[in-house]
Order: structure tokens, then C-alpha cells, then sequence
């Protein structure tokens, strides 16, 4: 079953670049979906995943799971946009190999999660979706103002998904002993990325929707865990 959410967190990022390419998105506030995923991605951390990892044996994976994206995000220097114009980043195959890194972690996530609990599984895969859109849009953006044609964009994109079921193959070959040691290293990847990347790129201006967008995200995490 995990493999199935490992392909649907690969489908969000080839959905980014699809939306920028064939809606309207490019119309939309983006910073409203950034901030709502950063309620989701911020409170499945805090809500489900640290409960889960023995925190207080793994506190050294938590940081080091911080720390690790804090400068993957600074080396690759790709993040999700939420204003119409993005900043000037790294692209191209650069970028796709920040991104399938941040994958390959979020796959053996994804199926350690859900061998630990299958509804734990389940909420770390939304929570993935939901950063993944938006900056799959962001690498989209990015890309063709660097004067990529589509057809790379969409290669690219499909590259860094890939990693997803890559990575839950790979949690084949993790002992199950060190599976709150690897909760604990995504949850702190989660609070960077909630926190560091979207919170943060969501508030570059001050917008009480904003603020309702990540209320919400989280409200909506909590509502999931209870069905769930």
C-alpha cells in the first residue's frame, strides 16, 4: 500500500508543473496555497510525527532532520513561491537533484510511516502532496523564465517524482529499530520546510487570508486524523 502513496506523492509534482501549463493558476494568489500547506505540513510534525518518534531517545535525529534541509534548501536555493514573481534561483538539473534528495527522504517517510501506523502513512503522504504542488509550480516557474521548454520542465519534474517509489523501496532494507529514529529526522524536515520555506514565503506581506490559509491547513490536518 505504501508504494501506491509513494506514486501519488510523485503525481503532485508533476502536477504543478501541469497546472502552471494548463489552468489558471498562474492568476491565483499562490501565497494562499503555500500557507495552507504550510498548516498541514507544520502540524502533521508536531501533531503526528513527533508524538511518534520517541523524541526524547531521537531528539538528535529531529535537529539533524532540520538542519539537513536548512542547507539542502540553502545549497539548491529552490523554495516555494508564493508571490507572481519568483526570485532568481538554481535550475535545471541542479534543482532536480535538490528535489529528488528531499524525495528519496520523503518516500522511505512515507512507507516507514505507514509500516509504523498505516494512518500515519497516509497523513505524512498529504502532508508531502501538499508541499510538493506548490513547488513543483515553483520549479515549473522557475524553469521556463530560464527558458526551458516544457517538455524538460515536465522531464524534470517526473525525474524528481520518481524518487518517491525509489525511496519506499529503499525502506525495504531499514530495520525496523531505526524507524522512530527516521519519524523523528522527517519531522524536523517538516518544521524546516513548514516553517523555513513556506510560512516564511507566504508572509513576505502581511495578509490576514494568509493567516486564515495556514488555520485552516492545520484545521484540516486535525479533521483528517480524526477520520482517519
Amino acid at each position: 500500500m505504501y508504494y501506491q502513496l509513494a506514486i501519488l506523492a510523485a503525481l503532485s509534482d508533476i502536477l504543478g508543473g501541469l497546472l502552471l501549463r494548463y489552468s489558471k493558476i498562474n492568476k491565483i494568489p499562490t501565497r494562499y496555497i503555500v500557507g495552507f500547506a504550510s498548516g498541514i505540513v507544520i502540524s502533521t510534525a508536531f501533531f503526528e510525527l513527533i508524538p511518534e518518534s520517541d523524541v526524547e531517545k531521537n531528539y538528535l535525529y529531529l535537529g539533524l532532520g532540520f538542519f539537513t534541509f536548512y542547507l539542502l534548501e540553502k545549497i539548491v536555493m529552490l523554495h516555494s513561491c508564493g508571490e507572481k514573481e519568483c526570485e532568481a534561483h538554481t535550475v535545471g538539473w541542479i534543482a532536480a537533484v535538490g528535489m529528488s534528495a528531499d524525495n528519496v527522504v520523503d518516500g522511505i517517510g512515507i512507507a516507514v510511516g505507514y509500516q509504523t501506523q498505516p494512518s500515519l502513512g497516509v497523513l505524512i503522504t498529504m502532508a508531502v502532496i501538499a508541499h510538493e504542488i506548490p513547488q513543483g509550480i515553483t520549479t515549473a516557474v522557475l524553469m521556463r523564465d530560464a527558458g526551458f521548454k516544457f517538455s524538460h520542465v515536465m522531464a524534470t519534474l517526473v525525474f524528481a517524482g520518481l524518487m518517491y517509489p525509489l525511496g519506499a523501496l529503499a525502506s525495504g532494507v531499514v530495520p525496523e529499530t531505526l524507524y522512530t529514529a527516521i519519524i523523528a529526522f522527517v519531522a524536523g524536515s517538516f518544521i524546516y520546510i513548514g516553517v523555513g520555506d513556506l510560512l516564511l514565503e507566504a508572509h513576505k506581506r502581511f495578509n490576514i487570508k494568509v493567516i486564515m490559509s495556514v488555520i485552516l491547513g492545520a484545521v484540516v490536518l486535525l479533521i483528517l486524523e480524526a477520520f482517519i
